[in-house]
Order: structure tokens, then sequence, then C-alpha cells
């Protein structure tokens, strides 16, 4: 599926590469061009290093969807996973115990110590993973964009990201198991020694929506007719190794894929200086590895992008820029 078609009919489309290959250009650049084609449209950086904001020549509060002025049917969002960790931060200190008032009723029982450090304990990659979630909370509740395009953080933070569905899946799981088996007993024990009426504990209720929301989200990106990765590159060797490398990744996370943009071409103009001839013909001989790997043997869609004088921001520019993206 072409990146046309695709921004026409798919729900989500996600752009990765390389650090420095240009993903946020080519990722507000579709979806200005999609927002201009009638699709009401949803761009979101996962990067903890944002420039979505720069690209499109505006200030992006952290964490607030925020439609861009002049541009129907566009908003834009940068993750902020310190709010988002703030919403959550019930979830991520659950503790069986809560709210028994029983001073020292518990010394001496076997485990009880080691059981509160272990529900208090926070999972790895926190940050990351309530992120995630936020990300999963807009695919999967409803809302009114057609399309939600993902400007992802370098092929490294991508690759974590797109594992934790998994991760945070299992670690929710292992919790819900935890509270399930300890409820029955801890209520009996709150209301044979407290004697205070407490808010319902509905912990268990939103850890179960939040493994639910991961399990379909995860259905959401595996299914290529509602998603899609789009990699960015550069025809620059250690460029073509990290894309060898992304695909395989994405392929083991039956993550669809057909698209790979090839980014900063130099065009052929007879009068370039010495290094510029340099990088054009070292360019060509990466190009020529590039369409044989990707086009001929995975059978990739390649999109040749020009390198420009100018650096692409702002509406004029990403407006440009997406005319080379489609055509």
């Amino acid at each position: 599926m072409e990146l046309k078609e695709m921004l026409l009919n798919l729900k989500i489309i996600m752009f990765g590469g390389k650090g420095g290959v240009g993903k946020t250009t080519c990722a507000s650049s579709s979806a200005i061009w999609a927002a201009e084609h009638s699709r009401n449209t949803l761009i979101i950086s996962t990067d903890p290093a944002h420039s979505l904001g720069d690209s499109l020549g505006m200030d992006l509060p952290p964490g607030e969807p925020t439609p861009i002025p002049g541009i129907n049917n566009l908003t834009a969002l940068e993750i902020d996973p310190k709010k988002n960790l703030a919403e959550y931060k019930g979830l991520t200190n659950v503790n069986p115990m809560e709210g028994m008032d029983m001073p020292g009723l518990m010394e001496g029982i076997p485990m009880m110590e080691d059981l509160q450090d272990l529900t208090s304990m926070n999972p790895p990659g926190i940050d990351e993973a309530f992120a995630l979630l936020k990300v999963l909370e807009i695919i999967e509740t409803e809302h009114d964009y057609d399309l939600v395009i993902f400007d992802t953080a370098p092929t490294g933070h991508t690759l974590r990201f797109l594992s934790l569905p998994e991760t945070l899946s299992g670690w929710i799981g292992k919790l819900l198991k935890m509270r399930l088996k300890l409820g029955s007993i801890m209520g009996l024990m709150k209301s044979l020694f407290s004697s205070n009426e407490k808010e319902k504990d509905n912990s268990l209720e939103v850890l179960e929506r939040l493994k639910n929301s991961i399990i379909n989200a995860r259905e959401d990106l595996t299914n290529p007719l509602k998603n899609s990765f789009v990699v960015v590159m550069i025809p620059e060797e250690m460029a073509i190794s990290e894309t060898g490398r992304l695909l395989n990744e994405l392929y083991k996370f039956n993550i669809p894929v057909s698209n790979i943009i090839i980014n900063q071409l130099y065009q052929t103009e007879e009068e370039l200086c010495d290094f510029c001839k340099a990088r054009r013909n070292m360019q060509h001989r990466n190009l020529l590895n590039i369409y044989k790997i990707f086009k001929e043997n995975l059978g990739k869609i390649l999109i040749e992008i020009p390198l420009f004088r100018e650096e692409i921001r702002e509406y004029d520019r990403l407006k440009e820029f997406s005319e080379y993206l489609i055509k």
C-alpha cells in the first residue's frame, strides 16, 4: 500500500528510524497532507526529545492535544511522561494493605512486609510505560480522529516502546492475580478491624481495563488494514544497517511496514562543488544497495526525497515536502 493510500484509509501510521534522518518532518508533512484531504488528523510525538512543535513552528503545551492554527482537521500532541506518570500514580504502587487501620496487626505474619514491598514496586521503564498507556488510551478510546500519526523516537527507543505492551501486560496481569487472591482476605480483615468507612477501591477495575486496552491496541497495531509503520532513512551505510535491524524487529512484533522513505538525497546537478559531488556519488552507491536489499529482496515501496537548500519547518515548507512524499 502506497503512502498516499495509507494516509487516506488507515487509522494509525507510525514514522520511525535512525536519529536525525527527518522522521518528524516526514510525519508532520504527512499529517498536513492528510488533514487537507478531509481526514481529521492527530499527530503525536513519543520522542522524549520532542521536535514536533519546532517542526510546526509553534509551542505545544506538554501533554495537551493542541489544534494547529490555520490548518483545519489537524491537532498535535507531545507526550509528557511525567504528567502521564502522575495520572497513573495510584496504579504504580497498588498496595493490598492500603486503607487498613490496624497498626501492628501485620507484624510477625510471615512475608507480609515483603508483600508490601513487592506491591509498591514500579516496573522497569515506568516513564516509557506510562507514555505508552497514554498512546493506548488515545488508540482505544472513542475519539473524533480519523487518523493518528506517530512521530516516534530514534530506533532503540521505538523498539523498547513496541515491546512494552508485552512487558506491561505481564506486569498488570501479575498484579491483578495478586490483588484478586488477597482481595477477599483483606476485605474481611478490614471489616473486622476497621470501623471507618473507606472509599471503594476500584484499582482492580482500572488495571483490568488497562490490560484490555493493551491487548486491543496490540491487535490494532498488527492489523495491516488499520496500521502501518513507515521507515525513514538516509542513503548511508550505517542507516542501511540500522534500517535492516529495525525491519527485523518490526517483523518480530508483526507490525506491518510497506514504505521506506529515503531522505536528503543530493540531486544530479552539473554545478556541484567537489564535496557535494563526493557526497552525491557516495549516496548513489548506497542507493543502489538500498534498492537491491529493500525493494528487490523485500518488496518495499521506496520514496526518494531530495536534500533541500533550506530547513524544512512550518507550513509552507512542510507542504512542499509533502508533495515529494505523495509523488
